[in-house]
Formats: structure tokens, sequence, C-alpha cells
């Protein structure tokens, strides 16, 4: 990583350590910017996008990226049922507390986007806008099962080069377009090395959590809490090959939202790393967001 940002480190509410990278300048007048990763990926996923909007020569601006608990480098929780969107939504709630940040932008990828969704629910006041990549009120089933399918699962590999191939074999047909230096990025991602050998960046019994899924049962219904976004603007991202977040749901999502924007990434799947033009479109609405305040629901 470079230089533009700060370790931070935070009690949870039970005492768990929390770890947040803290990039750009504090304080800033600039409206902060919250990143909120996937159910097995960590801060580091998001180093590009706080980089760029860090380190904006014309407005530089506080971005926050959280490690979720048993994630990265949080500390794992002794209870995996704890590994809660509920639990991780107030988890980041004391992280803002203890970071000053009062309002922000949230960027949540996946179960990021379930989480910013949640926060409209516990506290509105703290939402300006949100970038809901490749997630919605309506989960598809398929995906789920992929997801359940390898996480906590994985065979350890000898190198990141051999983790690289591995996530290529299995998510190939979601991601056809990556190149090789995108799937050593996501290998990155998943492992670290510990003495010489390479472990997971988060707890494997993240997956007890999608074991607890009956998937023959109907899925929560997420549209009241999508429903709370309503007053803010939101970037609503999809990746065309997603088998999590349909093309009917993001069209759903537009029509019940009168300040939403959609975008399709083609030849990506579940979830379309942010980057490239995806930067421009996240700033674009935390520059919307500094313009605009929230309309009644």
């Amino acid at each position: 990583m470079g230089s533009l940002y700060r370790d931070l480190f935070v009690s949870a509410a039970d005492g768990l350590r929390l770890y947040a990278c803290d990039y750009g300048p504090d304080p800033s007048d600039a409206l902060p910017v919250v990143c909120l990763p996937g159910l097995a990926r960590t801060s580091e996923d998001f180093h590009d996008l706080a980089e760029s909007l860090a380190g904006d020569a014309a407005r530089p601006r506080r971005v926050l990226s959280l490690d979720y608990r048993g994630r990265g480098r949080s500390d794992w929780d002794k209870d995996w049922r704890n590994y809660d969107v509920r639990v991780e939504a107030n988890d980041v709630l004391q992280v803002l507390t203890a970071a000053g940040i009062h309002r922000a932008v949230f960027v949540g990828t996946s179960r990021g986007g379930l989480i910013a969704m949640a926060l409209g629910a516990l506290r509105p006041t703290v939402i300006a806008a949100a970038v809901l990549n490749d997630v919605g009120p309506t989960i598809e089933g398929k995906g789920l099962m992929r997801i359940k399918g390898y996480v906590g699962r994985l065979p350890v590999p000898g190198t990141l080069q051999e983790g690289a191939d591995l996530l290529k074999r299995i998510s190939d047909a979601q991601f056809p377009a990556f190149t090789d230096e995108q799937w050593l990025k996501q290998a990155r991602g998943t492992w670290r090395e510990d003495a010489g050998r390479l472990v997971l960046r988060y707890d494997p019994l993240l997956m007890k959590t999608l074991e607890a899924l009956d998937l023959e049962m109907p899925l929560p219904d997420l549209w009241p809490l999508f429903e709370g976004l309503k007053p803010f603007p939101v970037l609503a991202i999809r990746g065309a090959n997603s088998d999590l977040l349909s093309a009917e749901t993001l069209e759903k999502m537009r029509q019940a939202h009168p300040r939403l924007k959609a975008v399709t990434v083609p030849g990506q799947g579940h979830a379309p790393p942010i980057e490239g033009d995806l930067i421009g479109a996240v700033r674009s609405l935390v520059e919307e967001a500094e313009r605009s305040r929230p309309v009644p629901a």
C-alpha cells in the first residue's frame, strides 16, 4: 500500500478489536467515504478507490476501509454466530464513532451493501449516499449456493500463484475477462503468508453462517431495508454475469428509487472490483451527495 493511510484499531461493543484502513486528510471539510467489503473479503479490496479519492489534488477526502470481525486484521470472534449483519453493522457504527465520522458515503460490496442498507435502518442520519456493488434487496439462491461451496472450504495453495489459478478455476465463468494480475490480486485478498505458508485472511468458521441458510425456504425480504435508502443518492453496480443480483432486480431497484443510477459492468460477475471507470462513477456519486441533502422518504 501507499503512504496515504493510517492503521485504525477500535474496540467493538463486546471488546473485540476491529481494524480499519484510514486514508486521506483528517480533519477535512470534504464528505468522507466508508468502504465495506464482501463476506470473506477485506479492506484491501478498496485500496485503489481509497487512494484515488484520498489523493485527489483538487479535493482530498478521508476514506475508511473496514475489516469486519473475523476478517483481515480484525480479531476473530470465538462465537461464529456473531458473524452476523446486525452485529457487523453495529461494529461499523463503533468504528465511525471512534473515527469521529458522523455522515458519509458508504460503498458496500455484496455483504457490505447489506450492511449499508442495515445502517439506513439503524441510523439514517449517518448516510449521505450509498453504493450497492452487486447486491440488492432480492438475493439469488444460485449465487448463495456458489458462495456456500467455497467459503472456508478452499484447499490451501502452496503459493499465491497457485491460489490465483485455483480462484480462476472456480470463478472463470464469472470473470472471463480477468487478467492474470487481477486473479493474483484476488488471491492476495484471500490468503496471506504466515511463517512461510499461506493462511486464509478470514476465519474459516464464516462457512457456518452459510451452512445455517436453508435455501429451500424463502430468503428474507430486504425491500423494506432498501426503501430506507430512498432519501439518498444511490449507485447500484451489477456484474453482467452476476448470479447474486439479477438484471430484473436491478431494474426493479431503478424503478423504485428515483435517485438511483444503475451501472452494469460487462464481462464481470459477483462482484466487480471497483477500479477503472467505476472509480469515476463512485466519485460522481460522492460529488452529488456533497451538493444535495436527503429528500423526504
